[in-house]
């Protein structure tokens, strides 16, 4: 008996952080990247057809910001979140705003050499990915 694989939607407006978290996400068995998207509107949209059991969200971005987006998923439909913001590493404030609106993680990242550091940091996010599964 196999279980279903987790199912991950990443939003963020960087292409390179998607691409980066799709592929180090990807390589992990058991994990599926079902989508991603630029902006939390486009997600949302993208995402109805097949819900995700964990959504990775970035802070800072077009048309509606991470926080307010959290804020309505889990008014709406609580999904387990993992912030992954440059802002988390700046602010302590963010970080506990999240935290208290339902992520269940909050990962900081650079501004700089992202690919790098996805791939030294994938135990990270895929331990964050497990941990985010299990949430209720």
């Amino acid at each position: 008996m196999t279980t279903a694989p987790i199912r991950i939607f990443i939003v963020d407006d960087s292409a390179l952080v998607r691409r980066s978290l799709t592929e180090i996400i990807s390589r992990e068995p058991g994990f599926k990247v079902i989508g991603s998207a630029e902006d939390p509107i486009a997600a949302e949209r993208k995402m109805q057809p097949e819900w995700p059991d964990v959504i990775f969200l970035d802070v800072e971005m077009p048309k509606m910001d991470g926080i307010t987006f959290l804020t309505k998923i889990m008014r709406e439909r609580p999904t387990p979140v993992i912030i992954c913001s440059s802002l988390a590493g700046k602010s302590q404030e963010l970080t506990m705003r999240a935290f208290s609106l339902g992520a269940v993680e909050v990962l900081a990242k650079p501004e700089l050499g992202l690919a790098d550091f996805f791939e030294a940091q994938r135990p990270a996010f895929i331990e964050a990915v497990r941990a985010a599964a299990g949430a209720k």
